[in-house]
């Protein structure tokens, strides 16, 4: 292994620009003459628009033009989209209300995007705003998950009158209540996903560009797929043709699947460039982000899960009632589906398993993908219920889970997955040794002597990555290809440009990328560059979501490669006057078999471009070349995590005290930047399972839209964690990787609610389990439920 090749802990290259405010991110675009704009928010979650009337907006100071729904009907822009269509278990596809970017004729929640006024100036946009005066005819909101289907009053959306996008299923269902007719124990649990709001860092923002002089468009925005944007900004909302239509999306401050959809913000920005013949700027203020970034989770399951007289596990049966909020965002509709039915199975070999989702509107922001996106849900379900299981037959969690592993491979499950490979045991066995799991009954006995309460939870997950492969998703409703793409162009001095189709919004592919090809030409990592989010640039890509950057971008930029240095060997065989077959290549030099004649990586790019030594027309000058890859499956990261906790009973504080990661990436190109992302991972999920917890009150109104009333964890909720890793090798890419990003926030939720039931003798605690809910759960006694 070079220093900086694969499996070099390589500081990030991106990281010096980052920290020394030296990052350009949307907010610092500035184009000549800009405009700022202003939205005006719904302040009701359900009601007609009577009359808008914006006159006196549009005779305040600086204000250039003020615009409605109308505006955009007017123009023929077409509304926003879901991109992935499921269908109902009897056939019926999926029920998608309309989605403006400016409402039109109806508001559907607290934040909903009434009007934009656009100014000289920032705040002359938000003044004159105040100046709008909006006739609602206020309806009521439909807001609790469980019951949205029987709300009764008007319906979010008319195509949907019980507020039923669709109902799903997936599974043997005949062979699964076989196996509960003859089970020996039945385990029943009933689930709250608790709903989060994605936080990164640098809150969305667009800069809308219009050129007269082509009438080509540009958008600078928050983004982690520039070219999906650009797809569907050109192809269904209609704002320009893909040609006439450039999207950039610069250093992003973290996305989390948030930055994945298209939002009304970035394209009204870019179509009122146009209107208003100047660039149009807009950025987020939190409270903004709170009300309309796209949420995550928010799932109400009933499950059961059946086992045999030895401890088997023989069927498992769901029920999901899924809120997708108010509109369909852009994938919302394959979260709850098919990111999520397919990893109920886990890492148990469960040969029977049917389930059932029912996706509901509600007058809420949208749902859509949220770091893990389906898998963490999944993941929750199934480790509640092997941990509650457990405790019911009396057996110790780790070996009852030991005993239902899959063991054989490839591992075909009843919800559509193939396991491809894996050794869970393994991961168990190396995070059992790391917690000291056989040191934790006196461990335990220590806090009960200084009056505190100690529990330990496993949550051993799986997960499905590299989003992907095409044909398999289009069967399943995408309405993209999740294939990637990428060109490496080598220059006349050496040095290599690498422009990929995935995106990096914090994940340090412009580090782990240069190393791939550094590792592979044998150059200095220095003379590598990562170009991506300008579909100027790239020709195409699909962005990065799902753990797909290194299974699915860096296979493509493989597959170039592969392409470089085949005609690099025939270069080579000129310059050297040997048989291209005659040539070897190693550590970036080039070398006839049997000889001491090689000539180095640089100068057969130089002679690449002289191409003195070519014959005629049988060898083209240049070294450029570029491939798509499209995988063969997903890949399937797992591992265990142990959280071990002690709650303080006079205060219902929970402390983590051990935190343990055992994970299996596959083949790991930088560990340390796996290490980081599993880390945040894992403060990602923590927050959801302790701390954060989005609240609409009955009639709508978020509650919980500032930090003042949304709580992240910080610094100090945590312990130092314990990472560790396995190996075994994916079978379906060419480096044999898997994928990390989204492991932590899949695994933690489980195992910290395993580790504080552990503590309070029961099950009756959900998730945000903060201080107050745990304080009152330990009062609720087992005898007391049971008087209850």
């Amino acid at each position: 292994m070079s220093a900086t090749g694969i499996g070099a802990p390589v500081l990030r290259r991106e990281d010096k620009r980052y920290i020394t405010g030296k990052g350009q991110y949307v907010d610092d675009v500035n184009r000549y003459g800009q405009a700022h704009a202003f939205f005006l928010r719904s302040p009701h979650a359900h009601a007609r628009i009577l009359s808008i009337d914006t006159a006196e907006a549009e005779a305040e100071p600086g204000v250039v033009a003020v615009y409605t729904g109308q505006h955009l009907a007017d123009d023929k822009v077409g509304g926003l989209i879901c991109g992935w269509m499921i269908h109902s278990k009897d056939g019926s596809p999926m029920k998608a209300g309309p989605h403006p970017a400016l409402a039109q004729g109806k508001v559907r929640y607290v934040g909903d995007h009434v009007a934009v006024v656009i100014a000289d100036t920032y705040s002359e946009a938000k003044d004159a705003a105040e100046k709008i005066v909006v006739d609602y005819e206020v309806l009521d909101a439909v807001v609790d998950t469980a019951g949205a289907r029987t709300a009764g009053g008007e319906p979010v959306h008319e195509v949907a009158p019980d507020n039923t996008v669709f109902e799903f299923h997936l599974g043997n269902r005949e062979p699964t209540e076989a196996a509960f007719a003859r089970a020996a124990h039945v385990t029943k649990i009933d689930l709250v996903n608790n709903r989060l709001i994605p936080n990164a860092m640098e809150p969305r923002a667009a800069v809308g560009d219009w050129d007269a002089g082509t009438d080509t468009f540009t958008l600078y925005t928050t983004s982690q797929n520039p070219h999906v944007a650009r797809l569907v900004l050109s192809a269904f909302i209609g704002i320009a043709p893909e040609h006439k239509l450039r999207v950039i999306a610069p250093d992003v401050g973290g996305g989390f699947g948030s930055k994945i959809f298209i939002y009304a913000e970035e394209t009204v920005c870019v179509w009122a460039a146009k209107k208003v013949g100047r660039p149009v700027k807009w950025c987020a203020e939190r409270t903004e982000a709170f009300l309309s970034d796209a949420h995550g989770r928010d799932h109400v399951t009933h499950a059961e899960l059946a086992t045999d007289a030895g401890g088997r596990v023989i069927g498992l049966k769901v029920h999901t009632v899924a809120n997708l909020g108010a509109y369909l965002s852009t994938f919302s509709s394959s979260v709850p589906t098919y990111l999520y039915a397919p990893l109920l199975s886990g890492q148990y070999d469960i040969p029977a398993i049917y389930v059932e989702v029912d996706a509901v509107y509600s007058n809420t922001a949208p749902v859509d993908a949220y770091r893990g996106a389906g898998r963490p849900e999944a993941t929750f379900v199934i480790e509640r219920l092997m941990e509650v299981a457990a405790r019911e037959l009396g057996k110790d969690p780790a070996e009852f889970r030991r005993q239902n592993f899959v063991t054989s491979f490839p591992h075909q499950t009843p919800v559509i997955m193939c396991y491809d490979v894996g050794d869970y045991a393994a991961s168990l066995d190396k995070a059992l040794a790391t917690v000291d799991y056989v040191g934790f009954p006196a461990r335990r006995a220590e806090s009960e002597r200084r009056g505190m309460l100690r529990g330990l939870g496993f949550s051993a997950y799986i997960e499905a990555c590299g989003i992907a492969p095409s044909a398999a998703v289009g069967s399943l409703g995408a309405g993209v290809g999740l294939w990637e793409s990428a060109e490496v162009r080598v220059n006349p001095v050496g040095t290599v440009e690498v422009l990929t189709g995935s995106h990096s919004h914090g994940q340090g592919h412009e580090t782990t990328f240069a190393q791939l090809v550094s590792d592979r030409l044998g150059i200095p990592i220095d003379n590598v560059s990562i170009v991506h989010g300008d579909t100027d640039k790239v020709q195409m890509g699909m962005g990065t979501y799902g753990s797909r950057s290194g299974a699915v971008g860096m296979s493509a930029i493989v597959k170039a490669l592969d392409k470089i240095e085949t005609k690099a060997r025939k270069v080579a065989g000129h310059v050297l006057e040997a048989a291209e077959g005659d040539i070897e290549f190693k550590d970036g030099k080039f070398t006839v078999k049997g000889t001491d004649k090689s000539i180095d990586f640089a100068s057969v790019a130089l002679q690449a471009y002289v191409a003195h030594k070519f014959n005629g027309q049988e060898l083209e000058p240049g070294l450029k070349e570029g491939a798509f890859y499209d995988p063969t499956n997903f890949t399937f990261p797992s591992g265990v995590h142990i959280c071990e906790v002690e709650i303080d009973p006079d205060t219902g504080v929970t402390r983590i005290e051990r935190w343990v990661a055992v994970d299996d990436f596959g083949v790991l190109i930088n560990p340390m930047i796996v290490e980081g992302q599993v880390h945040g991972g894992i403060a990602q999920g923590v927050g959801q399972a302790l701390f954060e917890g989005t609240v609409y009150d009955s009639s709508g109104q978020l509650l919980t839209a500032s930090y003042m009333d949304y709580q992240m964890p910080r610094a100090y909720d945590f312990p130092r964690f314990s990472v560790e890793t396995t190996e075994t090798r994916c079978p379906s890419n060419p480096l044999g990787i898997k994928g990390c990003g989204e492991a932590g926030a899949i695994a933690a939720p489980p195992a910290v609610i395993n580790a504080i039931t552990d503590a309070l003798g029961h099950e009756d605690i959900a998730m945000p389990a903060t201080p107050r809910a745990v304080w009152r759960a330990i009062r609720r006694t087992p005898q007391k439920m049971a008087a209850e």
